[in-house]
Order: C-alpha cells, then sequence, then structure tokens
C-alpha cells in the first residue's frame, strides 16, 4: 500500500493473450500494490478475470469488465460501471493495440482501418469519455501506451508505426490543452519487451530464418535484460543448449 491509496484505476488491455504477464496486467497488478482500486477491462473477460483473481490473491481491489474500447457505446458504459462501483477515476492507462505487419504495398485497407480503430480510435475514445469526470473532480493522469516503433524505423510496419506515432501525438495535444486543469496526459514508448503478445509476434512475422539475429533483435535493450532476451531465444529454439554468440 501507498502512492495510489484511495486511487481508482482504469485499466483498459488488463488481459493477456497468453499464459504470462502482459504489459496491462503487470501494470493493473502494480497500480493494485501500490493501493489503488483496479477497474480491469478487456475484450476477454476471462483474461480480465485472471488479472483480478491475481490483484485479490494478493490482497488488492478489482473489478473486471468486458469491454471492446473500441466501440463508443461499449466505452460509455463500462466508465458509468466504473463510476457504480468507486465514484471516481483518478487513473486511465490505455494498454490495447494490435499490430499488422508489412508496408504500405503489403498493408490491405481493411487491416489498416481496423488497426487505427482499435490502436488509435480506442484511445481518444476512453479519453473522451473519463476527461469530464477528471475535470469534476479536480484532476487526473491518462498514460497511453504508444511505442518505440512511432519515432523510428525498425523493420516495415507502416500501420502499427503510423499509429503510435499518432498516440504520442493525440497525448500531447490532450496533456498540453488539461495540464492547468490537473489532467496529465503522457505516452508510454517502449521497445521490445518479453510479453506474450511481442514473443509470439517475433517468432511468428520474422522475416530471418537466423535464431541468431533474432536473439539480437530482442537483445538490443538495455544490459539487465539480456536475461529476458535468452529466454525468448529458447522458445524460438525448444531444446536448445547452445547460446548464440
Amino acid at each position: 500500500m501507498g502512492r495510489m491509496n484511495d486511487k481508482v484505476a482504469i485499466v483498459a488491455g488488463a488481459g493477456s493473450i497468453a499464459e504470462g504477464w502482459s504489459n496491462g496486467r503487470a501494470a493493473a497488478v502494480l497500480l493494485a500494490r501500490e493501493g489503488a482500486k483496479v477497474f480491469a477491462v478487456d475484450r476477454d473477460i476471462d483474461s480480465a478475470n485472471a488479472t483480478r483473481d491475481i490483484i485479490r490473491s494478493e490482497g488488492g481491489e478489482c473489478t473486471a469488465r468486458q469491454c471492446d474500447v473500441s466501440i463508443a457505446a461499449e466505452v460509455e458504459i463500462m466508465v458509468a460501471a466504473c463510476l457504480d462501483a468507486y465514484g471516481r477515476i483518478d487513473v486511465l492507462f490505455n494498454n490495447v493495440g494490435m499490430q499488422v505487419v508489412g508496408g504500405p504495398l503489403d498493408v490491405k485497407e481493411e487491416d489498416w482501418d481496423k488497426l487505427m480503430t482499435v490502436n488509435v480510435k480506442s484511445m481518444y475514445l476512453t479519453c473522451r469519455s473519463v476527461i469530464p469526470h477528471m475535470l469534476s473532480q479536480g484532476g487526473g493522469s491518462i498514460i497511453n501506451n504508444s511505442s518505440t516503433a512511432g519515432i523510428r524505423f525498425t523493420y516495415a510496419n507502416v500501420a502499427y508505426s503510423a499509429s503510435k506515432g499518432a498516440v504520442k501525438q493525440l497525448s500531447q495535444n490532450i496533456g498540453v490543452q488539461y495540464a492547468a486543469r490537473g489532467i496529465r496526459c503522457n505516452s508510454v514508448m517502449p521497445g521490445y519487451i518479453a510479453t506474450p503478445s511481442i514473443t509470439d509476434r517475433r517468432i511468428t512475422n520474422t522475416n530471418s530464418t537466423s535464431a541468431a539475429r533474432r536473439y539480437q533483435v530482442v537483445s538490443s535493450v538495455p544490459p539487465g535484460m539480456l536475461p529476458m532476451a535468452y529466454s525468448i531465444w529458447l522458445r524460438m529454439n525448444p531444446g536448445s543448449s547452445t547460446r548464440p554468440n
């Protein structure tokens, strides 16, 4: 119990697509450990329930809620449910996202539209819904999960990169507009993290057949993350006992 005592946090994308710790699940649990009442939102209610159960097993308070945050009506109902449960909203953490790999000649128009709806419109919708309540209570904090892909090229990933650049500017605009009224809005820009979605994506979508090359990609993060990079390499190469150079 600590920095978030008596605060209420909505975590959108609080589940995980596979067993393990997604960014959203980790953030929800950490917020609860700091004393927040967590409203764990995910399109997959079973996954949201799993996050809720972890929090409750540690003595924290959490309510799970099914919601597709790319749909305006569902967002409004979800926010109302959070207010009914806890009476306020102090934090909104937007963690929902998807990826379509490829350049402009590869990505289908319908996939581009879906990705922009999930990655950008969903954050606009949740921000639009919570800001009036934050204003009425005197402030709050919004955190939108962007990516280093929004500021640099790593591989052909045009739709995802464009969406994450948009998230960065969405956050900056909201942050500047409402700073004087007590609302902070920031984007975080993580690189490679060994979440289930990132690990599975690298295994499935990499254009390289070289295990050493894939290891090099995931090990290009700060030195403290090298053991995590090695664990990903082992998943890519089950049964191997040889670590790449």
